[in-house]
């Protein structure tokens, strides 16, 4: 999030939480390229790479999958998250939400947007019957830090991850 926006009330952007449908993926891809860690993983083309289309299909089809996007007043997703629902053996055989891939359309960043996308996504995780929600962000990613604890997240545990390259053709 911007901080040199503000989130007050005369900022607000009016919007409803739906599933997102295959034809915002445009709009969602560009979202996730809009940023310098984004632009260098995501590829924004008219048609989008099928992977992406195959990966929408997958999460819809998913139970324990939602992509959620907050739609603005002339219906285009102007915000999205990824939200998956893993049951654990730990805390007693308890569910947990992660929350991932969450993006606001630029020009709507500060206005609030997120906060109302990621308290629809909690809401949600509350419905499901989680104990507990997490996410991660990138090290990078001081404003969104910010944010996130300023929702009531704690960095309480270092997330790792290790890159994997194709298995060989064949194996």
């Amino acid at each position: 999030m911007s901080p040199s926006r503000s989130n007050g009330p005369h900022n607000a952007v009016a919007a409803r939480c739906r599933p997102a449908k295959a034809q915002d993926l445009q709009a969602i891809v560009g979202m996730l390229a809009d940023d310098p860690l984004g632009a260098r993983r995501e590829r924004l083309t008219d048609p989008l790479a099928t992977s992406y289309l195959a990966a929408f299909e997958a999460i819809a089809q998913d139970p324990n999958n939602e992509l959620l996007v907050a739609e603005g007043p002339d219906g285009n997703a102007i915000a999205v998250l990824q939200l998956t629902f893993t049951p654990h053996i730990t805390h007693q055989g308890g569910w947990r939400a992660t929350i991932e891939g969450v993006r606001v359309a630029s020009h709507l960043r500060g206005t609030g947007l997120g906060r109302q996308l990621l308290t629809w996504a909690i809401d949600r995780a509350r419905q499901r019957g989680c104990h507990l929600v997490q996410l991660t962000t990138d090290k990078q990613r001081a404003d969104a830090q910010r944010f996130y604890e300023s929702l009531g997240f704690e960095a309480t545990h270092v997330g790792m991850k290790l890159k994997l390259t194709p298995a060989p053709e064949g194996s």
